[in-house]
């Protein structure tokens, strides 16, 4: 049952539940104290181990009843001479889960601690096939006459009514097949196809043309019909709980690639998702609790000081430290129209690693340049983004003013603590760049980075200026796609972290 489990973890990373390696041992840990058995009980054990939040424990839930849950096949054994419209016999919506967690897409009953013979036998109008089909049923009526064998092993469970042995053979073929692999609605008819070509569909075909016009062949076809919307929905299940979230992922993944301003706005709650993946996967790996002092060498004269208590013995140490300041993130964004959907993601990201960068001031311009820190303070992400580029997103971009009034709101809080980002494509419209402003800024800063959404090729064409910035600037890098942001801002925190 290991690759069970295994493949359940897997399923919910898909859901986007984070499990880290010792979490899923744990999760193997519980299996094997809990036992399989006792569904409800697996379930809450397994929950404390691998879910961290509400939105996880909901998550949670969702993915483990339909990870777990298997449709028992409907009884096809009516009677011989029952009617095929399914009146005398459950029909195929009929939805009973097992009790058995262990019974599930990805791994054959009969590899369970229980077996799969748990209920076998239930549920069945007529007599399994012994090898004798002239053995009259006790529950057949007094018209009952044996209608034959089938040779196909396929055909003999179909006839036997043993719902575990087909659920067994189902779920092996899935899993020979690697039905969690779906990734495509479009494949849900080749997935269906190869499961029932695994549990013999081709000689069970062979033998009903064979039979042609007996009562054993239309019984067959009837049951057949019935398994096969059985594996489809079964298919579909499966398809649900693997593939999509993964067909997303693969959505996320091809947008981060692709160019920010050749995205349509239908894809902005993929781009958000994505952002907010990306920016956890940064605060996770750099929001360690920083340490106000760093241990390292021995400090012996306030060593000596702290043990004049202690008649001059040395029991208590003292070491020298050096206090660690948090870094100041200065993001200074040209919200006009060429580059404000670049800059509307910058913030998002930003402002997203509030746990990393505590200390972000945030400014706007087109001309002139206002800070807007105020208001991510007062709304949240969407609408400061919103307001921001309202209010600042109009008239005609001038580099040169919006330095200057750089100058006069920020300039004496820049220091050497100061990270400088300025978001641009440094068009300015054959107005002064002073560029004179830029080499302050990066005289007191630490680090100045200059972000251009513009490939490199269009650089210092028209009246791009970029060449003249470029020579005030620590850094400066092409940031047309979410992969190049986040490749930036991951330097950025590693360097001020």
């Amino acid at each position: 049952m290991e690759r069970t489990l295994t493949r359940f973890v897997r399923a919910l990373r898909t859901a986007d539940i984070r499990i880290s390696t010792a979490e899923t041992l744990d999760a193997f840990r519980v299996a094997e104290l809990i036992g399989w058995h006792d569904r409800q009980r697996f379930k809450e054990a397994l929950g404390a181990a691998l879910s961290k939040s509400a939105d996880d424990n909901e998550a949670f839930d969702a993915c483990f009843d339909q990870f777990f849950h298997f449709d028992d096949f409907d009884s096809a054994g009516e009677r011989p001479n029952a009617s095929d419209d399914g009146e005398n016999g459950a029909g195929p919506g009929k939805d009973e889960s097992t009790d058995d967690p262990s019974i599930d897409p990805g791994e054959s009953q009969a590899d369970s601690p229980s077996g799969g013979e748990g209920r076998s036998g239930q549920n069945s109008d007529v007599a399994r096939p012994t090898g004798d089909e002239s053995v009259r049923p006790e529950s057949a009526p007094t018209d009952w006459r044996p209608i034959g064998t089938p040779d196909s092993s396929l055909g003999r469970m179909l006839m036997a009514d043993d719902p575990s042995a087909l659920a067994v053979a189902m779920a092996r073929a899935a899993r020979d097949n690697r039905l969690e692999d779906i990734k495509v609605f479009t494949q849900q008819g080749l997935y269906t196809r190869r499961i029932l070509d695994a549990m013999g569909r081709a000689e069970l075909m062979d033998e009903i043309a064979a039979l042609q016009k007996q009562r054993l062949a239309d019984e067959l076809r009837r049951r057949y019909d019935r398994l096969r919307q059985q594996t489809r929905d079964f298919v579909e299940q499966q398809f649900l709980l693997h593939a999509d979230a993964q067909s997303e992922r693969l959505r996320e993944n091809m947008l981060r690639s692709a160019r920010l301003g050749n995205v349509g706005r239908h894809n902005d709650y993929l781009i958000r998702r994505a952002i907010e993946r990306m920016a956890r996967q940064l605060v996770a790996a750099h929001a360690r609790k920083r340490r106000v002092t760093k241990r390292g060498a021995l400090d012996v004269p306030r060593m000596i000081r702290k043990n004049m208590r202690h008649d001059a013995n040395m029991i208590e140490l003292a070491w020298r430290s050096k206090r660690v300041d948090k870094p100041k993130v200065f993001a200074v964004c040209d919200v006009s129209g060429s580059v404000a959907l670049y800059a509307r993601f910058m913030l998002m990201f930003l402002y997203s690693l509030q746990d990393v960068l505590p200390k972000v001031r945030a400014f706007a311009f087109c001309s002139d340049l206002a800070e807007v820190t105020d208001l991510f303070k007062q709304h949240d992400l969407d609408e400061a983004i919103r307001r921001t580029l309202a209010e600042h997103g109009q008239g005609s971009t001038a580099y040169g003013q919006a330095l200057a009034d750089f100058g006069q709101i920020a300039l004496d809080d820049v220091d050497r603590r100061s990270t400088v980002i300025i978001l641009g494509d440094a068009r300015n419209n054959d107005a002064a760049p002073r560029t004179d402003l830029l080499r302050k800024i990066y005289a007191r800063s630490r680090r100045v980075t200059w972000l251009n959404p513009e490939p490199r090729v269009s650089w210092d064409t028209g009246d791009s200026v970029m060449g003249r910035y470029r020579a005030h600037c620590h850094h400066v890098s092409e940031c047309g796609s979410l992969v190049q942001l986040e490749r930036v801002i991951s330097d950025l925190v590693r360097r001020v972290t």
